[in-house]
């Protein structure tokens, strides 16, 4: 049977040069897999927490000590979310320290391609930040100083960043290589249950 995939359209907020990303996903994706599918997509190393937003209501992993933090992303669907809120737009915050913002909207919904594993990357703009770098503000500051090899901090930061750094260019094959590993791992935990649901 097909189903039903979004393409999904994910931009970094206030960042330049511009941090985009376009993905196919399940549109019954769970949201914590959805964060998977963001860390791989853009670049992140999944080392911060996260909340997933939209009119008010967030969706991350809960803490038992603050009741009023954000609902278990495990237990809620892209698609629920989608209908229950009535948007086609969500807020992805990644490391609250840093303060990462992104702009998730659906470009579409359509039926899935029998036999096509999601997610997969379709297309990647410009270089994910380095992460700890101290959000936008950071990494504006950051890029300034790999512009300018007089800079007094740039061989500090050009070691600490490990090599030369373009903003502008995405490895898309990378990046398509790390949604891909999540869409393989998913795909045998599915058969994995199925078989054992069988015994």
């Amino acid at each position: 049977m097909s189903t039903q995939i979004a393409v999904l359209k994910v931009t970094l907020d206030g960042v330049k040069p511009t941090v985009m990303r376009r993905f196919v996903v399940p549109l019954t994706i769970r949201l914590d897999r959805l964060h998977l599918v963001l860390q791989a997509a853009i670049g992140w190393t999944n080392s911060h927490l996260y909340e997933i937003t939209t009119r008010g209501v967030g969706w991350g992993i809960p803490d038992a000590d603050f009741g009023d933090g954000p609902l278990d992303a495990r237990k809620a669907r892209l698609i629920d979310v989608l209908e229950d809120c009535g948007v086609k737009t969500l807020k992805y915050l990644y490391d609250f320290g840093d303060g990462w913002e992104h702009t998730v909207k659906v470009e579409r919904i359509e039926n899935a391609i029998p036999g096509l594993t999601s997610p997969f990357l379709v297309d990647a703009v410009g270089r994910c930040p380095p992460e700890d770098v101290g959000g936008p503000s950071g990494y504006e500051d950051f890029l300034e100083i790999m512009s300018n090899a007089a800079h007094d901090s740039y061989e500090e930061t050009r070691r600490w960043i490990g090599n030369d750094f373009d903003p502008r260019t995405a490895d898309l094959t990378q990046l398509s290589h790390a949604v891909d590993a999540l869409a393989t791992k998913w795909s045998r935990t599915a058969t994995s249950r199925k078989t054992r649901s069988r015994i």
